[in-house]
């Protein structure tokens, strides 16, 4: 099988941990406090086998649930992993953490831009249609600023580790190399379907999209950046996706050089034993997605 027929198989990181993504499974590992690896698997049902994640541009709609949805909670079963039972994060207090982590991202990176524009818009001559490429602008300044800031704490610095250490197995993985920790590590921290890059062309479709929409008042310009954030997520997925077909040409390795140059703020060159645990992470996903693991009991 050649890499254009290969299944796009992806993932992210996890506290101490991988999750790596099938087209119909996931499965999660997760280095332990007593150094021992545990796997989470689960099959994927309802939004992931619908129609809607066959149609262009809804089915960006999965992927911008996959970040927030079930990447939300498949962090929050990594953090129970570490903390033990005794301080586990389930049921309601889950959901309000994932819709409090929703709205932080909405304010912050879509909201706040939009007021400090539309209030410099209101309260000066500056034309509207400087005022919105300044928002753009300001969004993208803050995603980096954001992302170079947690980038210095060691927790996080940890899990960049693993975002490398999976990036790393699946690039090797899809160069046909056989997965052990030696292969591995000799693989590129990058990757072009990477989660990182779905964010970046988000917020530069942000800056084109919202830029067309001329003046509005406050209260429509805030509106509009929250109805629009599905929409920009389906042409986001799509804009991925085409350029995913066509790597090989020079034009669009130009085109992608933003994304991948993002990713050097959310990926650490990882240690063999992260590697490990990202090895353990994508081989359990592969036996469910070829129907060779057993879920009874799990």
């Amino acid at each position: 099988m050649n890499k254009e027929q290969m299944p796009s198989y992806g993932g992210q990181a996890v506290i101490e941990g991988v999750l790596m993504r099938g087209k119909s499974s996931v499965a999660m590992a997760n280095r332990t406090p007593t150094n021992n690896i545990v796997i989470h698997r689960e099959k994927l049902t309802g939004i992931y086998t619908s129609n809607l994640s066959k149609v262009p541009f809804l089915r960006g709609l999965i992927v911008l649930w996959d970040s927030l949805g079930l990447g939300m909670r498949f962090l929050t079963i990594s953090a129970n992993i570490q903390t033990g039972e005794d301080e586990k994060l389930e049921g309601p207090m889950l959901y309000i953490t994932l819709i409090i982590s929703i709205l932080f991202g909405v304010g912050i990176f879509f909201l706040a831009p939009a007021l400090v524009s539309g209030l410099i818009a209101r309260f000066t001559t500056i034309d509207a249609w400087v005022t919105n490429l300044f928002e753009g602008i300001l969004r993208l300044v803050l995603l980096i600023g954001y992302l170079w800031i947690i980038g210095r704490m060691p927790d996080i610095q940890r899990v960049f580790m693993y975002h490398g250490a999976e990036h790393k197995t699946i690039n090797a993985y899809e160069d046909g190399q056989e997965l052990t920790p030696g292969n591995v590590k000799s693989y590129s921290l990058e990757h072009t379907r990477c989660g990182t890059s779905f964010i970046l062309t988000l917020v530069i479709l942000s800056i084109l999209i919202f830029s067309l929409l001329g003046p509005l008042p406050l209260h429509w310009r805030l509106l509009s950046r929250v109805l629009m954030i599905p929409i920009l997520a389906g042409l986001a997925y799509e804009y991925i996706r085409l350029l995913s077909k066509y790597l090989s040409n020079p034009l669009v390795q130009l085109m992608i050089k933003p994304n991948l140059a993002l990713q050097q703020l959310t990926t650490r060159e990882p240690t063999e034993d992260m590697i490990e645990v990202a090895i353990r992470a994508f081989e359990e996903m592969k036996k469910m997605e070829d129907g060779h693991q057993d879920l009874s009991g799990i």
